[in-house]
């Protein structure tokens, strides 16, 4: 479930408080005095035996004694009394309750999970449900509603928050309630037993008073649901997580370089970055962000011009302003010659202005007049030292008063006036910070998130980044090796399986004995790398498991003997299964890498790409990244790192095939989604230069699956199983597959073939040209919730396209078809339809249905044909429904 009677929870008709209370400070007291004081205009229904009234509202004995069903239920009592009520509300068409007590499975208790299980078996059949247990309530300012134990009710404003932690919920409101700033709804989720982050994310980026999303969390659960909705909402409105807990120990203690070096946290990070969620560190900025917006400043890029009264702070603000990754603007002559117009000579000729620390009120406006329509940046910071020769607060009113065509952000230091100067910037709309890095910091998260939108809306390169994977022979080889047990594949099965993935590895062969490593290396050709075969060394260089540059059969004997000699010494308990012989690669210029995957707890499998080598940990330079890749995201995974800008060449050194490397981790992912059995897997190193990429040494541990396929992973990956050949008569054969990122172009080109009339038949619009932004959005699709297939004719290019929308709950879903104009009239769309019918029963949607121009006789008829119900929905605009049987 995701969305599901969430409106009972943030617009309900009826609330009743169980448990509510007249003793003083109890929890059923404060929240009726709240629901009450809050201002909510439907009924409030009081309910516990022990009262005539509560909060001077009439209260009821039990639950079957209120006069109506109530919409929203807000329990305050004990456990056990829990999962009965909550089925007798269920039986009443109660549709959602908010469990405010505690004594659940907080701390692993064994009779509170039960508890909790029980209640959720007790909500299932009435599809009611669930904010809790253990949590402090939700407030909802649209509709005056505080169902909590909040101190205080906050202003309305266009911000929600939404916390695991009942602490934190309180503590923003306080520091918000403040400064003047309001919220559309705050949540406390508590232990999420039923609604989680996903299904909060789901509902509020379709909130109409929501316009940002601030989140505190401390797990996640539902991954692949998290990251559907958290990519959905990213994409229309500002979503920020302050994540708990960074410092966690890693769940397990890894066998692998990839586990050791990437902690729990450093996943998190990778999926908020994959998602377009903007990742805060602390509470003081959560506070900043709060505060950024609930202002909503619009900025356009990264440079930022300074106005200041005192020159030491407008260095600390540059400095905050290029370490997080922003530009200082460079004034241009025009603008120059204004200030110095207006300004004393003493002031400083450049950004930032220094305005000299006697400016008064009259001195700031004119500076602000003269940047305010400045084209070379994209925001104003103005920055204030208190000084006894001019008013602080003077100034903020003729900072607040001025018209400017670019944002303002304020920073005033100080505290005599802070009440005052805050308050002047509220009513003006300006975000207004405590410190010049805090200021600074506020405009970085709207340039992140600028930068954000920017990246979902770019398109990947059409460069070749398919290949064709041998996954049968790659399954037959994992499934052999595997034989029940876990275990890691030896270098020649690991080496079968990179084949199958097209992966380049260095020649290897194994041998059991001193004498069958100095015949192998005749086989390969001298001179070979040696090393140790054992499934109880992981790093064989630690224990003297590793000899280079070996040139004839009677030193890779003696080496191998003085290997085995070494490690009985080193590791005397470890199983010797022999040795590896591997061609010696020459290639001094090159640079080791590191390329791994390993399992997460929560988010499944994910990428690691970095430095490597032997001191691999000590470096500790990596990125990390879930799959599925494309080249785009691989490109963008090896700019995270220090490594990278060695990689890119520099003075005599040549760049590194970085497409190549590229190429090889979009081909790891591939190995990774194809093969649930993959359990952890290093790369170390990959040996990259300008000629190409090779492989040295590999590990890959493999275990039986127990997910069905794909289901590990958080983000669901291009359905391979879609794709088909089909002959139309009339038309010709046509390839049938999901879209790709990659299609964009494509897509231009389809459009182009489209006339005037179809694509206004098809978008409501008779646009010619796809906006950068929708052709991002329809090629670049979450294959877990949407489905759109192309069909390509034999020069391939696109010759129809059929999209399937599933609502988040994968109820209900929407479809439309395109055909180009001149392929009409020969079944291509019924064929499309017809699949898209199929798609969708397949994945239990209970009814499709899309919106038809009414004089789209073409697509009336063939929905007619299918059986579509048709119905008036809005003016010029007919509904077609088709109801699946599931």
């Amino acid at each position: 479930m995701t969305t599901r009677n969430l409106d009972a929870l943030f617009r309900p008709t009826s609330i009743a408080l169980i448990g509510a209370s007249n003793r003083t400070h109890s929890l059923g007291a404060v929240i009726a005095e709240n629901l009450r004081e809050g201002g909510f205009e439907g009924p409030i229904l009081p309910v516990n035996p022990k009262h005539s009234a509560v909060a001077g509202i009439l209260c009821y004995p039990d639950v079957k004694s209120l006069p109506l069903a109530p919409n929203l239920a807000v329990i305050c009592t004990p456990p056990k009394t829990i999962p009965p009520l909550i089925a007798e509300l269920g039986e009443r068409g109660t549709k959602a309750a908010i469990v405010v007590t505690a004594g659940f499975r907080e701390g692993g208790n064994a009779a509170g999970m039960a508890l909790q299980t029980a209640m959720l078996d007790a909500a299932r059949p009435y599809l009611l449900r669930v904010i809790g247990p253990n949590c402090l309530g939700v407030i909802s300012t649209p509709i005056q509603m505080n169902a909590s134990f909040a101190p205080s009710t906050p202003k309305k404003g266009s911000v929600a928050f939404v916390a695991q932690s009942g602490a934190m919920v309180t503590t923003v409101l306080d520091w918000a309630t403040g400064r003047g700033i309001g919220f559309s709804h705050l949540v406390s989720l508590g232990d999420m037993s039923d609604v989680d982050f996903g299904d909060m994310l789901d509902f509020l980026a379709n909130d109409q008073d929501t316009t940002a999303i601030l989140l505190y969390v401390e797990a996640v659960t539902a991954a692949r649901k998290f990251m559907s909705a958290a990519r959905a909402a990213a994409r229309v409105k500002p979503v920020i997580a302050i994540k708990a807990g960074r410092q966690a120990a890693a769940a397990r203690a890894a066998a692998s370089h990839t586990g050791a070096l990437a902690g729990i946290d450093a996943v998190y990070d990778a999926a908020f970055d994959r998602a377009g969620i903007l990742r805060a560190y602390d509470l003081d900025e959560i506070f900043d962000a709060v505060e950024t917006l609930a202002h909503k400043p619009r900025i356009e890029g990264d440079r930022l011009a300074i106005l200041t009264n005192g020159g030491g702070v407008g260095v600390l603000a540059t400095d905050a302003l290029i370490a997080q990754g922003g530009e200082l603007a460079t004034l241009s002559i025009e603008t120059l010659a204004k200030l110095n117009a207006v300004l004393p000579p003493t002031w400083s000729h450049g950004n930032p202005v220094d305005i000299i620390g006697d400016a008064d009120a009259t001195r700031y406006g004119a500076a602000l007049s003269a940047l305010s329509d400045t084209k070379e940046a994209d925001a104003l910071l103005v920055l204030n030292c208190p000084v006894a020769v001019a008013s602080s607060l003077d100034a903020a009113r003729a900072i607040a008063g001025a018209k400017t065509k670019i944002p303002v952000l304020a920073n005033w230091l100080g505290s005599r006036s802070a009440v005052e100067v805050r308050e002047t910037f509220d009513k003006a709309g300006i975000p207004a910070y405590d410190t010049p890095e805090k200021a600074v910091r506020g405009f970085m998260h709207m340039v992140r998130y600028r930068r954000v939108q920017q990246t979902l809306q770019e398109v990947p390169s059409s460069a070749p980044s398919a290949f064709a994977a041998d996954t049968e022979t790659a399954q037959e080889i994992v499934t052999k090796a595997l034989g029940g047990e876990p275990r890691w594949l030896d270098p020649q099965e690991v080496s079968a399986l990179f084949a199958c993935y097209g992966i380049p590895f260095v020649r290897t062969k194994i041998a059991a004995t001193a004498q069958d490593a100095a015949d192998a290396a005749a086989a390969i050709g001298a001179p070979v790398a040696l090393k140790i075969l054992s499934r109880d060394i992981t790093h064989k260089s630690d224990v003297g498991g590793v000899a280079l540059d070996l040139a004839d059969a009677k030193t890779i004997k003696t080496a191998a003997e003085a290997m085995l000699g070494r490690i009985a010494k080193a590791a005397p308990s470890a199983h010797i299964d022999g040795f590896i012989v591997q061609e010696m690669i020459r290639r001094p210029n090159a640079y080791e890498l590191i390329l791994g995957m390993a399992l997460d707890k929560t988010f499944g499998p994910f990428l690691l790409f970095g430095q490597g080598g032997t001191a691999v940990e000590v470096i500790n330079d990596k990125a990390l990244a879930l799959p599925p890749l494309n080249l785009k995201l691989a490109h963008e995974m090896m700019t995270r790192t220090r490594v990278f800008r060695q990689l890119k060449g520099y003075r005599d050194q040549p760049a590194t095939a970085l497409d190549e490397i590229a190429l090889t981790l979009v081909k790891l992912s591939q190995l990774v989604c194809d093969l649930d059995e993959i359990a952890e897997l290093d790369i170390n190193p990959l040996l990259a230069d300008e000629h190409g990429v090779t492989v040295l040494d590999a590990r890959i541990r493999v275990e039986q699956k127990t997910d069905t396929p794909h289901d590990r992973l958080a983000i669901r990956p291009y359905p391979v199983e879609l794709e088909s050949d089909i002959d139309i008569a009339g038309a010709g054969r046509f390839h049938v597959r999901p879209v790709r990122p990659e299609d964009a172009a494509a897509f231009t080109q389809f459009a182009a073939r489209v006339n005037e009339a179809d694509m206004r038949m098809r978008f409501f619009s008779p646009f010619r040209t796809v906006p950068p932004s929708l052709l991002a959005r329809l090629t670049q699709i979450d294959y877990d919730r949407e489905m759109a297939l192309v069909l390509f004719d034999p020069v391939e290019t696109v010759a129809a396209v059929g999209r399937l929308a599933a609502d988040p709950d994968g109820l209900r879903a929407e479809f439309a078809l395109l055909v180009r104009t001149d392929l009409k009239g020969h079944g291509i769309g019924s064929n499309l339809l017809q699949r898209l019918i199929a798609l969708a029963r397949q994945r239990g949607i209970a009814e499709i249905w899309g919106d038809v121009l009414l004089e789209n006789d073409t697509m009336l008829t063939i929905c007619r044909e299918f059986g579509f119900q048709i119905t008036s929905a809005t003016h010029g605009v007919l509904r077609a429904t088709l109801p699946l049987a599931r």
